[in-house]
């Protein structure tokens, strides 16, 4: 990793966690066997990660990073966060499978997307 500044480092690392992550999901769709929450970051104007994969009953909580106030509001009306401040938290847990698209209401160029799968039983 010689020559490679600081904020290249961490971003390569910020990647490889990301991907690692990533590669264990499908066997935790199999095993899944109770309620999990997953963390996505509001920061630079933009939610991080953009998609995320969880199973019905999960949570996610969305953290702001910014300066500026955002929500995660879903497209369709059905769940917002409210407004996030700086270090602002939203949680919310999802009872149905589906795909569930998102912005933040103060900035809609921000999206996001939560794929909700169905339990399976392994």
């Amino acid at each position: 990793m010689r020559g490679l500044t600081r904020p290249t480092r961490r971003r390569f690392g910020q990647g490889l966690g990301t991907a690692l992550a990533l590669a264990g999901l499908p066997g935790i769709l199999r095993a899944h066997d109770g309620t999990h929450e997953v963390t996505v970051r509001i920061e630079r104007f933009a939610f991080d990660p953009p998609e995320i994969e969880i199973i019905v009953g999960d949570s996610v909580t969305w953290i702001n990073g910014d300066v500026a106030p955002h929500t995660a509001t879903a497209l369709s009306g059905d769940w917002d966060t409210g407004n996030l401040e700086r270090d602002g938290q939203g949680r919310i847990t999802f009872d149905s499978p589906g795909e569930h698209r998102y912005i933040c209401g103060f900035h809609p160029h921000m999206k996001g997307t939560v794929v909700v799968h169905a339990k399976t039983d392994g």
